[in-house]
């Protein structure tokens, strides 16, 4: 939008949807929510393994930080928005007033966060080297190895199984196997 600018938060790590719902009621009903024209948290959208299942959720791209795009900062919006729980404080210059983000810093943010929304989700990567797994799916199922190698860019893994009393490397999905805990 012309004419507004881009402010920076520094909230509590975690709490940044609790407090992007917060800001959005402070929209409707304080009297200087008509100057505050959107509130945009970061985020990517990831899925996990647990149990076989795929779990799909978001994450913050930069946690603990939010970005809010105003028409106008009064000082009534600069002292209710930092009595909001969970917020830190603005991002602040030298002098401690809210430092304004450039209009490049802000397209070049909004650009890459569009790009993560519309990029398809990833797996959240949580297999390590010498870690112990189950085979939950395929020809392998119901087997216990180990990761030998993870192969990143095809989503496989490479997992030494017992087959007859032998080490035998099995290549599977990442979505194939899970961690014993």
């Amino acid at each position: 939008m012309e004419g507004t600018t881009w402010y920076v938060l520094r909230v509590i790590s975690g709490q940044e949807e609790k407090i992007r719902k917060a800001l959005e009621r402070e929209m409707k009903y304080a009297p200087w929510g008509k100057h505050l024209v959107q509130v945009f948290v970061p985020k990517e959208k990831i899925y996990t393994q647990r149990q076989g299942k795929k779990i799909r959720k978001e994450r913050n791209i930069m946690p603990g930080y939010m970005f809010i795009e105003v028409d106008e900062l009064t000082p009534e919006m600069i002292y209710d928005i930092n009595k909001i729980p969970g917020v830190i404080s603005f991002l602040t210059n030298a002098a401690g007033n809210p430092q304004p983000l450039d209009k490049e810093e802000i397209s070049k943010l909004l650009g890459k966060a569009h790009e993560l929304e519309e990029s398809p989700e990833k797996l959240e990567l949580t297999f390590y080297k010498g870690e112990s797994v189950k085979i939950v799916d395929g020809p392998f199922q119901d087997f216990i190895g180990t990761v030998d190698e993870i192969i990143e860019d095809k989503k496989k893994l490479r997992v030494i199984v017992p087959i007859f009393g032998r080490n035998t490397p099995v290549e599977v999905d990442f979505t194939q196997v899970e961690k014993i805990s």
